[in-house]
């Protein structure tokens, strides 16, 4: 174990390096500095060094530095304590703290985070059945929706929730992305209609934006631009697209991958369509045109980390058979469930998750069941995205509820999972509410 004295150097050489590598937010951080903004600046440093994975000498010493948040200019900071932490004097070692600690890009301002904690969420979770009350019960109500598709979940969260937010003079923040490029003659029925997006971005008591042709594992451009928020109450999935995430890589090959992707889509190829790159799948004696990036497999640990990252508070909505079980057998902690090279089907899920599998096929549709009953919660999820440098390589879900079906009561939904009631040929598709550590 390192001595006080050798964690306080390797800290200042990793602010260092970082600065380093990070032009534009140490520009950026220049504000956070500001008379007017100081209080607000220590104490979210404050809160990142007790959230984040820390030796606990360097988060002592980060709270000592700063003074509790109390003080109320630089010149009342401690200069030789911030010295010894960054080898910077006082506004300089407070910016590289900025700066290390994520918290001076664009958004920082302008999109609030919430204060709540997990273990708020948690309990909230377990009181309310439709979780996205929250926004009525959280000090800031904000909302990314990823793979927003047309918009009728955010139509809909919408028509649900900003006058209540209104009365309580409070306003919803909703963010949504999806990978179709607009304009594109690929994706159909997905595109959002032009008069739903401009009403959507005029409506009172919402600050909305939607960001298309945008890859959701891929947001270094808008948040370089302060145009997402560090972190939001809820980030949703709706109907996770397959195969994207129907397959895990880390423990199925490519080959395998694409083995199967021939069995159950047919034989594909890369082609143009009016001048764009497509994809052509041949199923059932037709030539099926997608997005060329329709088969890129990223599987359901990158889906999870991503909204364990965004969101305070996570909803994985109207998820297909196979999604669902890839995604269930990456929370629970038995290795037995992630088989390596072995496909899911619809033949061995029993054989593969035994008991767990027979009772959550037993549940009704709108029921629910706490997923730590079936078995022990993964305590080590493995982050496949890029890590932020105060970032522990692991995670966690405090809790996980299984929902069986895809609309519920009182509850906002896509157009994906309204039509499943209508789709005879597919099993009841399943909801995951989630809670990250």
């Amino acid at each position: 174990m390192n001595s006080p004295a050798q964690a306080l150097a390797d800290f200042r050489s990793q602010v260092t390096q970082l600065l380093q590598e990070r032009d534009k937010e140490w520009e950026d951080s220049r504000k956070l500095v500001e008379a007017k903004q100081l209080a607000t600046t220590l104490k979210r440093l404050i809160e990142e060094a007790h959230r984040v994975d820390l030796p606990v000498v360097i988060r002592d010493a980060i709270t000592l530095a700063l003074g509790n948040s109390e003080c109320t200019s630089i010149q009342s900071l401690p200069g030789p304590r911030l010295k010894e932490l960054t080898g910077l004097p006082p506004t300089k070692a407070v910016r590289a703290l900025c700066v290390w600690f994520g918290v001076i890009d664009g958004s920082a301002s302008q999109w609030p985070v919430s204060s709540l904690q997990s273990a708020e969420v948690e309990a909230f979770a377990h009181s309310h059945p439709n979780p996205f009350d929250l926004l009525l019960h959280a000090d800031v109500a904000s909302l990314l929706d990823v793979g927003a598709g047309d918009l009728s979940f955010a139509t809909e969260l919408v028509e649900l929730y900003v006058a209540s937010l209104q009365q309580r003079q409070r306003e919803l923040i909703l963010h949504a992305l999806d990978r179709l490029q607009p304009g594109s003659q690929l994706g159909g029925p997905l595109h959002p209609e032009r008069e739903r997006l401009n009403g959507l971005r005029s409506r009172a008591g919402l600050s909305f934006q939607f960001y298309g042709n945008q890859d959701m594992f891929n947001l270094e451009s808008l948040e370089q631009a302060g145009k997402l928020a560090p972190r939001y109450t809820i980030a949703t999935c709706w109907a996770p697209a397959t195969p994207t995430f129907a397959y895990e890589p880390t423990r199925l090959s490519d080959q395998i991958i694409t083995q199967e992707l021939h069995r159950t889509k047919g034989a594909f190829r890369q082609t143009h369509f009016s001048g764009e790159p497509a994809l052509e799948v041949q199923h059932d004696g037709r030539a099926l045109l997608f997005p060329p990036w329709k088969f890129e497999i990223r599987g359901p640990l990158a889906l999870l980390d991503l909204l364990a990252r965004r969101g305070l508070f996570s909803v994985i909505g109207a998820a297909d058979t196979q999604v669902f079980w890839e995604i269930l057998a990456q929370l629970l902690e038995d290795v037995r469930y992630r088989p390596s090279s072995q496909p899911f089907t619809s033949g061995n899920f029993s054989t593969v998750f035994g008991e767990i599998f027979e009772r959550l096929s037993g549940l009704e549709l709108g029921e629910t069941m706490n997923l730590s009953t079936l078995g022990p919660l993964r305590r080590q999820i493995p982050r496949i995205l890029p890590l932020h440098p105060t970032w522990a390589p692991s995670y966690r879900f405090r809790s996980v509820q299984v929902r069986r079906g895809a609309v519920f009561p009182g509850t906002p939904a896509s157009s994906t999972a309204r039509r499943f009631p209508d789709m005879v040929e597919e099993s009841p598709p399943w909801m995951l509410i989630l809670v990250p550590e």
